[in-house]
């Protein structure tokens, strides 16, 4: 079954420093929560389409994965789109907007996927992958306030 995971949030600061931020692959080890020792492997350039960017993450105690994705869509300031080549989902395309409003910038996140073993991964999705998900996007909308509130 495909799944959707969709969240708006404000972001008081100028469109280019926003995206300065986002196209920074870097930057993602700061937005996700600590306890999945996520970590980008090499030392990825500015973002472009094509790129492959490879991280490593605990999905489990004890157990870690090598996760692959690829930029294939950007357009500057205005959205990015990164899709799983390698990793734990079947289907993983993640899409991120960047709209002016006054005073900011609103970001979409609009995450479509898919996990294997039909029925065992609906179940496994229900009780942990689903609230796993929930549980990275709200540290990830914590980390950005605080960076963009803490930052001129």
């Amino acid at each position: 079954m495909v799944h959707t995971l969709h969240r708006t949030q404000f972001i008081p600061a100028s469109p280019e420093r926003v995206w300065g931020y986002f196209a920074t692959p870097s930057n993602l080890n700061a937005l996700t929560p600590p306890e999945l020792h996520f970590e980008t492997l090499g030392k990825p350039g500015p973002m472009h389409a094509g790129q492959l960017i490879a991280y490593r993450i605990r999905i489990a105690p004890g157990i870690r994965v090598r996760w692959l994705t690829e930029i294939r869509h950007v357009r500057a300031n205005t959205y990015f789109v990164d899709e799983q080549r390698a990793g734990p989902y079947k289907l993983w395309y993640h899409e991120h907007h960047f709209a002016p409003k006054d005073g900011g910038v609103e970001m979409t996140d609009h995450v479509t996927y898919a996990l294997s073993f039909g029925p065992i991964g609906d179940l496994v999705h229900r009780f942990w992958v689903r609230p796993t998900l929930e549980r990275i996007f709200n540290y990830r909308r914590e980390q950005i306030a605080r960076h963009f509130s803490a930052s001129p």
